[in-house]
């Protein structure tokens, strides 16, 4: 008799859950992406370090292959092409960290907004979530700026030269130019999460990513932690690109990115997505 209570607990647990699940397809992302952005802010400030850190490395690779696939191509193809190429090449960084599950500032300038604003978690707790994440992504960036600076050369596989031109396409703007692609690239990113969680399977994962991130590349327009890397190669390895260019480049590139998700994707999502009845998001609440 005992087996059979449980087993009937069991079965009428399943179904109230099943009943509180949000009916609409949005409402359910936006359940999902609540329970994600709740699991960061009750991580310990170590591992979301480390997680950050990690992102930072493998963002990386976008440039990486973005470098040499600009040092084998430009000579031989028209500049349209080469251009098409190495924006594909520009998502290959962001499938490491999106799919590997490491933490990236830019997904969080937006995911991490929405517990905050279904009362579930506190600015502040907000904030050291930002902070943590962003230092950490940076660290990783400069690192990694470091290394293929050194590396690609060092292989024959990457023109010195390449880091220059591309880092002088990522700097050499005006502040509106840069604040408002900033926007652009925190929205496209924010939106990124919402749709992964929307994806079925990895595979429809991987064309979601690859399609948002390759968007971002082929327009040029600013991420601060992939940016972090392209400016910092160029510093590195040529005198033409300065440290103050960095520095003008990742307060407005950063600006853009904080304001672009949390303003146009999550107050937004938020608005449309909510379930009516506030019970239905979440019962896990965050006291930071």
């Amino acid at each position: 008799m005992g087996k059979e209570r449980s087993e009937t607990d069991l079965n009428s647990e399943d179904a109230s859950e099943h009943e509180t699940e949000p009916k609409k397809p949005s409402q359910q992302i936006m359940r999902h992406e609540l329970k994600e952005a709740l699991a960061a802010f009750q991580r310990s400030s170590v591992r979301l370090f480390f997680s950050g850190l990690s992102a930072g490395l493998e963002i990386g690779f976008s440039l990486f292959l973005m470098a040499v696939m600009q040092t084998l191509l430009q000579d031989d193809l028209p500049k349209s092409v080469v251009d098409l190429l190495v924006a594909n090449m520009y998502a290959f960084g962001f499938l490491l960290v999106i799919l590997g599950r490491s933490e990236l500032f830019t997904e969080q300038t937006s995911l991490a907004v929405l517990p905050v604003l279904s009362g579930q978690a506190s600015l502040s707790g907000l904030l050291r979530l930002w902070a943590i994440v962003y230092v950490a992504n940076i660290l990783g960036a400069v690192a990694f700026a470091g290394m293929v600076a050194y590396l690609g050369p060092a292989l024959g596989v990457i023109d010195p030269v390449v880091f220059t031109e591309i880092a002088h396409s990522v700097v050499h703007h005006a502040p509106p130019v840069i604040l408002v692609s900033g926007i652009l690239a925190g929205w496209l990113m924010g939106l990124l999460s919402w749709l992964v969680a929307a994806g079925r399977d990895t595979i429809s994962q991987i064309v979601i990513v690859w399609l948002v991130t390759a968007t971002i590349g082929l327009g040029h327009l600013h991420h601060s932690i992939v940016g972090t890397v392209e400016v910092l190669a160029g510093v590195f390895t040529s005198r033409e690109t300065t440290v103050a260019d960095f520095g003008y480049f990742l307060f407005w590139t950063t600006l853009g990115n904080a304001i672009g998700g949390p303003v146009f994707l999550a107050l937004l999502k938020h608005t449309h997505a909510r379930p009516d009845d506030p019970t239905e998001m979440t019962s896990a609440r965050v006291h930071r």
